[in-house]
């Protein structure tokens, strides 16, 4: 569900060993659409719907009839604060719903080349199930962490705006390097905070996916951070884009929380400030020399 790029190259990779078939909104003109009356009529659901969307999405179409789900978003809903996780168990019971992390890029994915997954769930025969879907190019690992992979999965997004931004502004590799650091340092406490595992932070959840996606202008939020560099608008970035870019909405969520929790998030806070028009030079800057 969703035919997106990443919607995409999920249903390019299952077809491999599997019957797939894909809806959407907004690309019916794709091999093997049928209609979302239809797709709900099937077991095994991926549901790659941006995260900013997933409430209304469920609100209006999704009625539970006993369907095994896999979840291939990333991100913080920016009006709630709700994790995915959250969002979902008003519709889905806990045990029929399993959640992708991990590095990947769609475009990778699609030329068949080696990728790494976590597939994580609180039932540990959903989450083999669903690794048994997966061809042999992605190497697929599962963790009952949820949570852990649900705050990596979303604030690395945030850190890759960052890195984006340090990239645009030239400061180099050293401070590249400092940045993503001290970002995944960030991410993890705040996972603590929420109960996640230490452990799932250092692994492809965490330090994979960050690296993956603050490295490379492959990535979308990394792109984001490009854009702010240049002294482009929020407005200018999104249509310029083209695409959803989750970490935007995640960083608006995260100043929420940080300020309704009382926490410490000094790299998403100067993400959230540079988004509303802050000097990226003097904010990226002021926060490497702290």
């Amino acid at each position: 569900i969703g035919a997106g790029k990443w919607g995409s190259a999920l249903a390019f990779a299952l077809s491999e060993k599997c019957e797939v078939y894909i809806t959407s909104r907004t690309h019916r003109d794709i091999k093997n659409f049928i209609s979302l009356d239809e797709i709900l009529e099937l077991e095994h659901l991926v549901i790659a719907i941006p995260a900013q969307q997933i409430s209304s999405w469920l609100e209006e179409n999704f009625r539970f009839r006993n369907h095994k789900i896999l979840v291939a978003s990333k991100g913080i809903e920016a009006t709630s604060g709700k994790f995915l996780n959250e969002i979902y168990a008003l519709y889905i019971p806990e045990d029929n719903i399993a959640f992708l992390s991990g590095p990947s890029f769609a475009a990778e994915v699609m030329k068949s080349l080696p990728t790494a997954l976590v597939i994580n769930s609180k039932n540990e025969l959903l989450s083999a199930t669903f690794a048994s879907f997966f061809p042999s190019f992605i190497k697929t690992y599962t963790s009952t962490d949820v949570i852990g992979a649900e705050v990596a999965g979303a604030y690395k997004n945030v850190i890759a705006i960052a890195a984006g931004i340090c990239e645009g502004l030239g400061l180099g590799k050293n401070a590249a390097a400092a940045l993503i650091s001290r970002g995944l340092v960030e991410m993890q406490r705040f996972g603590k905070d929420y109960g996640a595992k230490e452990e799932s932070f250092i692994g492809l959840s965490g330090a994979g996916d960050l690296f993956l996606t603050a490295s490379s202008t492959m990535s979308r939020n990394f792109r984001v951070g490009l854009g702010i560099a240049a002294r482009k608008s929020k407005e200018e970035i999104v249509e310029e884009l083209g695409e959803v870019a989750e970490g935007i909405g995640t960083a608006y969520a995260l100043y929420e929380i940080a300020k309704k929790r009382d926490l410490y998030l000094p790299i998403a806070r100067e993400v959230y400030n540079m988004l509303e028009g802050t000097d990226p030079h003097v904010s990226l800057s002021n926060f490497l020399a702290n």
